[in-house]
């Protein structure tokens, strides 16, 4: 799996962070910087997105 978006590497602690489990957490500022969501019900979504309801609180 490649860690680039855009052809620009990602930066740890800019971009993402891993978690005490190790998985890779994308932060509020990656999402902005690809520039839509993907309605995956991220941790940090700066869009809204609720899974649960499929809607968008913002």
């Amino acid at each position: 799996m490649s860690s680039e978006i855009f052809g620009n590497k990602l930066t740890e602690g800019e971009d993402y962070y891993l978690s005490p489990e190790g998985y890779k957490v994308f932060t509020e500022a990656y999402h902005l910087k690809r520039g839509y969501c993907c309605k995956s019900g991220c941790r940090h979504c700066p869009y809204g997105y609720d899974k649960k309801t499929g809607d968008f609180k913002k």
